[in-house]
C-alpha cells in the first residue's frame, strides 16, 4: 500500500513538471504560433515611412508628428514583422522615462516593471500577435529587452531592432548615445512629438539632431514627418489638436 502510494507521488510530480513545462513557451515556438503581421498603411506618408522601415539601407528612421499617426504602432508593427522573418534576433525598447506632468517618486519591482507605465503603448501593439505569456518568456530569454536610455552607455546592439519611442523628451546627448549604439544588422526607429514634450530644457534632443541632419545628410538616415492631416485615430484627436493649433502641450 505504501509503495502503490510512492508510486502515485511520483506521478503527480511527473505530472505537475509537465505542467510547468507546458507553460514555458520556447522562443522557437512564438514563431510557429504567432500571428502573421500585415501592415497596411491609410496615407501616402505611412506608406514613405513603412518604405523607409523596410529598406536595409536605411539604419536610422525617424517618424514625427502629433498623436494618432501611427509612427509608434508602424515602428513596432515592422519590428515584429521583421523577427517573424529572422531579419533581426531581437527587439530592445527605449525611451526617456519621463511622464506627462506627473511625478510618480519610486517605483519598486524589476526594471521590465519599473519602465512599465512608459512602454505600455509598445506593448499593446504586442499583444496583438504575442500572447502576454510569450512576451515574457521572451523578456526572460532578452529576446525583447527593455533598455532605458540611462543603462545604454558603451553597449552596441547587434542584429537588432531598436525602438525608441517619445524621443522628443530626450536631451541632446541622450540622442547622440542612442544613436552611437547601433551595431552590425540593427535598425534604430525614433519617434517622438515637438509639440508635445514632457521636459522643460531649452536644448531638445530630437529637435537638433534632426536641424543638424538637413545641413548634413546622410543616405543611412531618414526623416518623416507626419501632420494633424496624417492622423488616423479617433476624428476628435484631429479636432483636439486643431483647437490647440501649434502650440505646444507640455
Amino acid at each position: 500500500m505504501a509503495k502503490r502510494a510512492r508510486k502515485t507521488k511520483k506521478q503527480q510530480h511527473q505530472n505537475q513538471n509537465q505542467n510547468q513545462t507546458s507553460d514555458v513557451i520556447s522562443v522557437s515556438a512564438y514563431r510557429r504560433r504567432q500571428k502573421h503581421v500585415q501592415i497596411i498603411p491609410k496615407n501616402l506618408l505611412q506608406e514613405d515611412y513603412l518604405e523607409m522601415l523596410d529598406d536595409a539601407n536605411k539604419a536610422i528612421v525617424f517618424a514625427m508628428g502629433p498623436a494618432g499617426t501611427g509612427k509608434t504602432m508602424l515602428g513596432v508593427l515592422a519590428a515584429i514583422d521583421a523577427m517573424q522573418n529572422r531579419l533581426c534576433e531581437k527587439i530592445v525598447i527605449t525611451r526617456p522615462a519621463v511622464s506627462v506632468d506627473e511625478q510618480h517618486g519610486f517605483l519598486p519591482g524589476t526594471l521590465v516593471e519599473k519602465m512599465a507605465p512608459w512602454t505600455r503603448p509598445i506593448f499593446d501593439v504586442m499583444e496583438e500577435y504575442w500572447s502576454p505569456k510569450e512576451i515574457e518568456n521572451m523578456i526572460e530569454e532578452n529576446v525583447i529587452e527593455i533598455a532605458p536610455l540611462a543603462y545604454m552607455r558603451g553597449r552596441t546592439f547587434k542584429n537588432a531592432w531598436i525602438v525608441a519611442d517619445e524621443m522628443q523628451n530626450a536631451t541632446p546627448s541622450q540622442m547622440k548615445m542612442l544613436l552611437t549604439r547601433i551595431g552590425d544588422n540593427s535598425k534604430i526607429v525614433v519617434t517622438g512629438d515637438l509639440h508635445q514634450h514632457d521636459r522643460g530644457f531649452e536644448h531638445n534632443g530630437l529637435k537638433d539632431f534632426v536641424e543638424l541632419l538637413k545641413r548634413r545628410n546622410s543616405n543611412m538616415i531618414s526623416v518623416v514627418e507626419f501632420t494633424r492631416k496624417e492622423v488616423e485615430r479617433h476624428p476628435a484627436v484631429s479636432a483636439v489638436l486643431d483647437i490647440y493649433g501649434d502650440e505646444d502641450i507640455v
